[in-house]
């Protein structure tokens, strides 16, 4: 059986509507697990816990009513670096955007958001996103979380690393060069 920091956003997703577990329970999960495995892994860059136990709250007190944002009601996410999200920066690895804080949303954390989901933090990318690995000079190197003298592939590796170590329900990554694809291979 598949442990619950491994399950589908969708099984998530169900639990969280069936009351199984509620939305600040799944993310205090979450959130202790990167406590717990993110330092040696360094896939989870930067996180904004406030906001996140909010929204769980949030998300809690509306399912209580009998609501549900959407498909995706509480789960909880991580997205990667290069993606804009209000509150959190957007370097792409570069270290002279160090404290790029953007002023609005990419479309996809928009929908993400609109479908429900509670946006914990971002993950490591490489440099301009242009690496087979995630090192920057922001955020250091990620590594693979099944042998930590390895690393995860790029630029999506911190994603890939983040799912594959069961710090978050649910990651988006992105893929021009094959930045999803080498991961997967890693």
């Amino acid at each position: 059986m598949i442990t619950l920091p491994f399950r589908s956003a969708k099984q998530l997703s169900l639990l969280i509507r069936q009351k199984k577990i509620g939305c600040l329970e799944l993310l205090d999960l979450y959130l202790d697990r990167v406590e717990r495995y993110n330092p040696k892994i360094n896939a989870v860059v930067f996180m904004d816990v406030e906001a996140a136990r909010k929204r769980a709250k949030q998300a809690d007190r509306t399912l209580a009513k009998g609501e549900i944002w959407g498909p995706l009601h509480g789960v909880p996410m991580t997205i990667k670096e290069s993606f804009d999200v209000v509150g959190m920066p957007t370097t792409w690895g570069v270290p002279a955007h160090r404290n790029n804080y953007p002023r609005k949303n990419a479309v996809a954390v928009d929908r993400y958001l609109k479908a429900g989901v509670v946006l914990f933090g971002k993950t490591n990318v490489p440099l301009y996103l242009a690496d087979r690995q995630s090192f920057n000079e922001v955020y250091r190197t990620t590594n693979n979380p099944w042998d930590v003298t390895r690393i995860p592939g790029g630029s999506s590796g911190g994603s890939a690393a983040a799912l594959a170590a069961g710090l978050t329900g649910l990651e988006t990554g992105s893929d021009i060069g094959s930045s999803i694809r080498n991961p997967a291979h890693y």
